[in-house]
């Protein structure tokens, strides 16, 4: 596990939470370098604090249930589980925590499974400058945060599913 700052565990539910106090946030993520630079981010933002990292998904989940951060960035490959089982599991053992998603894979159909799984928000890496601290705070709010590709991608595969079925019945009639 990284650098582990400790903060008051909270246990108000993100509509609870008032304006003037961070989001708490858990970066759950493989890679040091990228912590750190997740880290410095998102300390440049007042409403977010991030009170904890995880450099594994077991340090993840005890960090978790100790700590019941507002927001958990997931960014775990997970090789003996999908990473939807394991948001389904995150979810299940700290349900107050929103679930933002922290992936490379630029899928519609992906990012569809994991918001059907619980995550809130799915920010692509390459992205994370520009999308992770909005994600964090819709995510907070209980609001979901699609990075814009996929979200693009998953409005035309939506667009093409309807226009699919419209033809379908076209053709029952």
């Amino acid at each position: 596990m990284g650098h582990l700052r400790i903060a008051t565990a909270s246990t108000e539910t993100s509509a609870q939470r008032s304006a003037s106090v961070p989001i708490r946030v858990l970066l759950g993520v493989d890679h040091q370098l990228m912590r750190s630079s997740l880290r410095q981010l998102l300390g440049y933002e007042q409403d977010i604090e991030v009170i904890a990292d995880a450099g594994d998904l077991p340090s993840t989940m005890r960090v978790l249930r100790r700590e019941r951060p507002h927001v958990l960035v997931l960014g775990h490959r997970a090789p003996d589980r999908s990473r939807c089982e394991v948001i389904e599991s995150l979810r299940a053992r700290a349900p107050d925590t929103q679930v933002v998603l922290l992936t490379m894979e630029d899928s519609p159909q992906f990012a569809e499974k994991a918001r059907d799984s619980g995550a809130l928000g799915f920010v692509l890496k390459d992205r994370a400058d520009s999308d992770l601290p909005p994600a964090i705070r819709a995510a907070a709010r209980g609001d979901e945060y699609v990075s814009p590709r996929p979200a693009t991608k998953r409005g035309k595969l939506e667009h093409s599913r309807a226009n699919e079925e419209e033809s379908a019945s076209g053709r029952q009639s």
